[in-house]
């Protein structure tokens, strides 16, 4: 990075950070872009000036998100069979050889190290395909060996040629992929539609991100896949983000890497394959962009690093007594298994209130002369800005606050998405709803190399993209093809995307 290019970056972090104290200088309805910089800066989510473009420091607060984050998908994704691993950060060229289509559609985006001495070419990993399944022809001999499960979180870098925004674009970002072999087509496709449940389960119950199953286009699937399926969560500037996308791959790569396995009859036979990659980065930008507000991040009660937190209010003569009685208001709400931190700093509340607030805290607790007199402290709630009274005998309470509080977030997005996908009949239609910042459903020619042509159009003259046609439901079209008025084969979705 150029020394021109890291003060600009640095300009634009002061003009985010300085006076942190007067909040959000911009609203989230008014500016959606430069509101997400601000909060990202100020709550301690990443940093931006690292100096090189497209690889940001993801700072405390940010990296005890996405561990809860990677806790939560780790275990569903154990609960369902998976095993972890860890492979390694780099991938000979001649793996990526091995499968014509990968190696055209990722080769321009790959870093690839400087050859050393008695090396191959090297490769940082863009995705892991042609490294596991290098493994996975040593690995597998008979059909006791599958279902074969495994999965691992790691960094993975891509050359991004675009403009790069921390979290959503970047060249390096934190995701987990699982990839499997099965017996037969039937069991690979099941375990496709159980990665969308487990999206489902995870990103929208338990994150309260809302999403739709998307099956790609043939020209936007995967390079290496017979088909795509990508979740794409509507964001509040009406830009649809690629979240967790499955891979059903066939015996594509099992071929290509010969993973062959002997039947219960002995007879030698291909491997079907499918793969699935949650990102937990790009997963949080949905998380803060969905539930924060005006005046800072709102998080999950499942997944917030600090679930509560207790603000001490004393003078000189009874600082002592309120800070004993907040540890033991602490080591009370601690051994409900719930995380809690006691702000002991020298700031004014004030101050504290604002910070925590900003980070996006679910509950705070005020503990002054005044509550200590009445045994009932004050409880701030983040997501409704509500102040009320609770009893330090029923403290055991805050565990089922967290829990409604999870469940307002959930029920907030989908109160978000609901009207925002429109049945356009013409042109003009779909442009209206575009601009409006929302997503199309139309009636399309087809979803294989024949509508390439219309996508191209959409892609020209509206600004949209082809998303696809819904992955866990048959919609059948009802007339001709928006764009060329062939008879219509697919409902396919159409929004502008990141």
């Amino acid at each position: 990075m150029t020394k021109k290019n890291q003060e600009q970056k640095s300009k634009i972090l002061v003009a985010t950070t300085k006076k942190s104290q007067e909040g959000l200088t911009v609203k989230k309805e008014d500016n959606f872009g430069k509101w997400y910089d601000q909060i990202i800066a100020k709550a301690d989510i990443s940093d931006i000036r690292y100096n090189v473009k497209g690889f940001d420091v993801i700072k405390s607060w940010g990296a005890m998100i996405l561990e809860n984050m990677y806790e939560i998908y780790e275990e569903e994704l154990q609960n369902k069979g998976h095993k972890p691993v860890f492979f390694p950060l780099v991938i000979p060229e001649e793996n990526f050889k091995k499968e014509s289509s990968h190696v055209k559609g990722f080769s321009p985006n790959v870093f690839w190290l400087q050859k050393t001495q008695g090396d191959d070419k090297l490769a940082l990993r863009p995705t892991s395909e042609t490294g596991f399944y290098q493994m996975y022809s040593i690995w597998i001999r008979s059909h006791r060996d599958l279902p074969l499960k495994l999965y691992q979180r790691a960094n993975v870098f891509r050359y991004e040629t675009k403009a790069t925004r921390p979290l959503i674009r970047a060249r390096e970002f934190y995701w987990i992929e699982a990839h499997n072999c099965f017996q037969t087509k039937e069991k690979a496709e099941n375990q496709v539609q159980e990665d969308i449940q487990i999206t489902e389960k995870i990103m929208h119950q338990k994150f309260g991100v809302p999403f739709l199953p998307m099956k790609r286009p043939e020209w936007d699937k995967f390079a290496g896949a017979i088909y795509t399926i990508g979740s794409d969560v509507l964001m509040p500037d009406g830009k649809l983000i690629q979240q967790p996308s499955t891979h059903f791959l066939g015996q594509n790569f099992s071929k290509a890497f010969n993973i062959k396995f002997k039947d219960e009859e002995g007879k030698e036979r291909y491997v079907w394959q499918t793969c699935y990659g949650p990102a937990p980065s790009r997963i949080l930008a949905s998380i803060i962009s969905i539930h924060g507000d005006n005046n800072g991040l709102i998080i999950p009660f499942c997944i917030s690093p600090k679930q509560i937190i207790i603000i001490p209010i004393f003078d000189k003569k009874n600082k002592n007594k309120i800070l004993k009685e907040s540890e033991k208001i602490k080591q009370k709400i601690n051994s409900l298994g719930l995380k809690i931190e006691i702000d002991t700093s020298e700031k004014r509340p004030g101050e504290k209130y604002y910070e925590w607030e900003l980070r996006g805290v679910p509950f705070r607790l005020e503990i002054g002369k005044k509550e200590l007199k009445n045994k009932k402290l004050t409880l701030f709630i983040r997501d409704i800005r509500k102040k009320e009274s609770i009893s330090i005998k029923d403290l055991s309470k805050l565990k089922k606050y967290g829990e409604e509080f999870d469940k307002r977030l959930i029920l907030k997005a989908d109160k978000f998405m609901k009207n925002k996908i429109v049945k356009c009949k013409g042109k003009e239609e779909i442009k209206k709803t575009i601009n409006n910042k929302k997503i199309a459903k139309i009636d399309f020619c087809s979803i294989n190399k024949e509508g390439e042509k219309c996508a191209a159009y959409i892609e020209k003259d509206i600004g949209a993209q082809i998303r696809g046609v819904m992955a866990n439901k048959k919609e059948k079209p009802s007339g001709k093809c928006v764009i060329c008025n062939k008879l219509a084969k697919e409902v396919v979705y159409l929004g502008k995307s990141y």
